[in-house]
């Protein structure tokens, strides 16, 4: 993969993490939380908040996807963020990244 895959992939995820958090209205201190997920991580999350954004990424360029899109967005990595590299994203079968506010559950 490419350095112009990996910025149009960012680009692309972030551009339906701003429509998708105007359309439902996030205020300022709505923040969107992120997760790189197996396929039923996935479906969890999507099951448990609305709205979800959650994208396929291939395992090889999954890091620097979620890296660009937590700087862009000023956010600091947690600990389990800072622990993944892309042999636990292979290992783990993690394929997509998932966003989602914790602040707004499915009813």
């Amino acid at each position: 993969m490419n350095e112009k895959t990996i910025e149009d992939q960012t680009r692309l995820y972030l551009y339906d993490l701003m429509n998708t958090a105007k359309e439902h209205g996030f205020k300022t201190d709505d923040v969107w939380e992120f997760s790189v997920a197996t396929n039923s991580e996935r479906l969890k999350l999507q099951k448990d908040y609305y709205p979800t954004i959650a994208t396929k990424l291939f395992p090889e360029i999954m890091l620097q996807v979620f890296h660009g899109i937590k700087a862009r967005l000023n956010q600091s990595f947690n600990k389990d963020e800072q622990q993944l590299d892309k042999r636990s994203v292979l290992a783990g079968e993690l394929s997509y990244l998932v966003a989602y506010n914790p602040k707004r559950p499915r009813t």
